[in-house]
């Protein structure tokens, strides 16, 4: 089987990871920089070209889409939807994911539990914006942020208005949400492929900081949850969309709390805290997906 990475750079652990467990399944794998494709659009045969030669033959796709990159990132996916080549991931999907704000609409309009979120355009409404969240401490995001990049603690409404109106100021787009004081500065990432969690890990933020992240200087663990969280962590996978993502849960006195649905989840931190060869399962799903979608497509051409 021919199987593409989309990713920018060869060097990630998480790309080297994937090239590694496909090669030793037994595939012919390559690593394409996706901001260097380019496409011929055409209802009758849609190619895509790559440093001037044409990509043909791959039977899957697996997108490693940087957020900053999403609109183009998405685009090569769909080019290679329409090229009948199975994605992990399909691009409306990825796209969902990204646009934070609609994530959180679709995961509540089917009753995944979320903190309490408010959005507003105007800063007139900011002190009742904050008072609908349960008031400070509020956590306030950007809507394009990442990796804890453009996430803030007020820990009071003075330096909660202050945080959101210099956002607006810039036109920044941002969520508020309230502060789950009970996580105790923790979250869990739920890893899940094909509908189910295949692996947990418990990130801590370092001392003095709330962000988990690791990228922040946060820690990991192995981590055993429990049944409502697994059944939470499917059911936003599968409302957003999302064979292969990480799921990021709180733990509150209302039970588990969706922060974040994340499309291109890193594999170091939860292959290192959990020991479990996350790249080999991703591309063991890839294989059989594409391999079901190729005896489709012949069935229907006979």
């Amino acid at each position: 089987m021919k199987i593409g990475i989309l990713s920018r750079n060869p060097k990630l652990y998480s790309t080297q990871r994937l090239v590694e467990a496909a090669s030793q399944r037994g595939h012919e794998v390559h690593v394409i920089d996706f901001l260097r494709c380019y496409m011929d659009i055409t209802s009758k045969n849609p190619q895509m070209f790559y440093k001037g030669e044409p990509l043909q033959g791959f039977d899957a796709v697996i997108p490693r889409i940087g957020a900053s990159v999403t609109f183009y990132g998405a685009a090569v996916v769909r080019q290679f939807e329409m090229m009948g080549v199975f994605s992990v991931n399909e691009s409306v999907a990825i796209t969902r994911s990204r646009d934070k704000l609609r994530c959180l609409q679709l995961l509540a309009r089917r009753g995944v539990g979320l903190p309490t979120t408010g959005f507003a355009h105007e800063n007139s409404d900011v002190q009742e914006l904050i008072r609908k969240v349960g008031g400070a401490p509020v956590v306030i995001k950007l809507l394009e942020g990442t990796q804890g990049i453009g996430v803030v603690l007020a820990e009071t409404v003075t330096a909660a208005e202050s945080v959101i109106e210099a956002f607006m100021g810039l036109k920044a787009d941002i969520l508020v949400q309230e502060y789950i004081s009970e996580a105790q500065g923790s979250d869990i990432r739920c890893f899940v492929i094909n509908g189910k969690v295949i692996a947990a890990m418990r990130r801590q933020a370092r001392a003095g900081e709330f962000r988990s992240n690791l990228h922040r200087g946060g820690s990991a663990e192995l981590v055993k949850i429990a049944a409502e969280e697994r059944a939470t962590a499917a059911k936003a996978a599968r409302v957003i969309g999302l064979n292969v993502c990480g799921v990021d849960l709180l733990r509150s006195r209302r039970g588990p709390l969706v922060i974040e649905v994340n499309s291109s989840p890193g594999l170091e931190g939860i292959e290192s805290a959990t020991g479990k060869d996350v790249a080999a399962l991703i591309v063991e799903f890839a294989e059989k997906k594409a391999a079901e979608a190729a005896t489709t497509r012949t069935r229907g051409a006979g």
